[in-house]
């Protein structure tokens, strides 16, 4: 009896007082409903696991309700019983029980409920105002930064657009669902791959490729690796190109080793089939110039997206990501390349750890997103000690710096030129010359194999064996006509090495008058 007045004395002195801040406002609060929420935690045997997934101890306003909560959540990862008793003992071990006021305010809480009623939709508000006490909260950090002249605005903003989204996410609830809806979902996906041709994701443009992957799926992470100067960008611009002018598929490129302009030369050696060099040096023959001409406007118009942020943290590029996929609806993102990222934000004992980082990160942005995220790395060097035709194939123990890349991954592919290494033949003798092999070492969700592209070194390009050589159609049919001006009179006709179709136009429109038709 005396231990209950002493309870009873404790907490008559120490009422609860909430201090308003300092615009004279009381923050977001619901405290009834929090005493309503732990009391029937205590007298409804599986009250608390409806309320788990929403409700965590910071959610609550009142301190003494924190601790009582976590004392709740303590006892239900070790399985025991959850009353007003168990909970009395386990805030006695805890060493918080007269700080929240004694077995006298456990006895409170449990009075004031008769049942479990409602307990979802009060355990939603209790998150609601939580979540408009973080905003008061961060909204009030922001001010306080956008006042000191120190603060870098960017950085800011970026830090800003942050925290705002990790509010969001705090607020979605993902649910357990039958399984029902999610087989419609996919039997809607195998119908739409089916009219698509059996490519159910982003298709690269490489058909050998898409028959393996399907195209690459929705909140995968693919990784293309590589030795230096195998081709790795010139293969991402070539898939960025072919999704966004063939396929018209927005996508983002994240370029941390070169530059916009740079980029653009790319493109451009790729769509218009011209010399890196001529376009450097401006050095283009006429008919160059009209190719330009006459496939630039292709790329003009392409829902290519290019950052050429250098040095870009994972952060940077979470936010930026999120605005590309909400503002353009961007359906693929590339990152050249994964080793210059940075994880800025947090500090690592090694590389190692941070790279690991980078790629768990990157998965889960894929995965938030709902896209796939194509991510460029580099391969060490235990490639160039190995001999043999097959010793220089790279393999998934050769990727820098980290095995969490292969880990994160869910595709990881190679790319391979034997020509680079002096290797022209394969085992059985055919030519690879000019050819690259895309090596699928890692599929989580199908075959491996390995597939052999055209890869034309002058213009960074790479093409389906199949594909037609449109530069080699353009110089078959491109003949250059000499005036009749500059040749003796009667003999223009043999002094031309057009082809047999326009030599008979040219004599067609000439008959009788024996004028050339320019």
């Amino acid at each position: 009896m005396a231990e209950k007045k002493t309870y009873n004395k404790k907490q008559n002195s120490a009422p609860t007082v909430i201090a308003p801040n300092e615009m004279g406002k009381l923050p977001p609060q619901a405290l009834e409903l929090e005493e309503a929420v732990l009391g029937a935690i205590m007298i409804e045997k599986d009250a608390y696991f409806l309320v788990s997934e929403i409700l965590k101890p910071a959610c609550f306003y009142k301190l003494a309700h924190q601790k009582i909560y976590e004392a709740i959540m303590t006892l239900a990862l070790h399985q025991e019983p959850i009353d007003m008793h168990t909970v009395t003992e386990q805030l006695r071990r805890d060493g918080t029980l007269e700080e929240i006021g004694g077995p006298y305010y456990i006895t409170l809480l449990t009075a004031k409920v008769s049942s479990a009623a409602h307990l979802e939709y009060h355990a939603h508000i209790i998150l609601q105002k939580f979540l408009a006490r973080e905003l008061i909260r961060i909204s009030s950090e922001i001010q306080t930064k956008a006042f000191d002249d120190k603060t870098d605005v960017d950085d800011l903003i970026e830090e800003s657009e942050e925290m705002l989204f990790e509010i969001a996410q705090r607020n979605l609830e993902k649910e357990v669902i039958q399984i029902k809806p999610v087989i419609d979902e996919a039997i809607q996906r195998i119908q739409a791959a089916a009219n698509k041709q059996g490519t159910s994701g982003v298709p690269s443009g490489f058909h050998s490729l898409d028959k393996i992957t399907s195209g690459w799926q929705k909140s995968d992470l693919i990784i293309i690796a590589a030795r230096p100067a195998m081709g790795k960008t010139a293969f991402v611009l070539s898939m960025a190109k072919n999704m966004a002018v063939d396929y018209n598929v927005p996508v983002g490129v994240f370029s941390l080793e070169m530059s916009s302009v740079q980029l653009a030369n790319r493109l451009i050696m790729n769509v218009c089939e011209i010399d890196g060099v001529k376009i450097k040096n401006g050095d283009l023959s006429p008919y160059e110039w009209d190719k330009l001409d006459k496939n630039i406007k292709d790329l003009i118009d392409a829902p290519v997206f290019i950052d050429d942020t250098p040095s870009l943290s994972i952060s940077e590029l979470r936010s930026k990501a999120r605005r590309l996929v909400k503002e353009h609806k961007v359906q693929c993102i590339f990152i050249d390349y994964l080793q210059l990222m940075n994880a800025s934000e947090m500090r690592f004992s090694s590389r190692e750890q941070e790279v690991s980082t980078i790629s768990r990160s990157l998965k889960s942005l894929a995965k938030e997103l709902d896209i796939p995220i194509i991510a460029l790395s580099q391969l060490n060097r235990s490639v160039e000690g190995r001999s043999g035709v097959d010793g220089k194939r790279p393999q998934l123990s050769d990727l820098r710096e980290s095995g969490a890349i292969e880990q994160d991954a869910d595709v990881v592919c190679f790319i391979h030129r034997p020509e680079y290494y002096n290797l022209t033949t394969d085992k059985d003798g055919n030519s690879m010359i000019g050819i690259a092999e895309i090596i699928v070492a890692k599929h989580r969700n199908g075959a491996t194999d390995t597939i052999h592209l055209k890869f034309k070194k002058e213009f960074a390009k790479f093409l389906n064996l199949d594909d037609i050589d449109s530069d080699d159609i353009f110089n078959e049919n491109y003949q250059v006509i000499s005036s009749k001006m500059n040749v003796p009179e009667g003999n223009f006709y043999e002094n031309t090495s057009g082809s047999p179709a326009l030599d008979n136009l040219l004599k067609n429109n000439n008959n009788n008058n024996g004028e050339v038709p320019f």
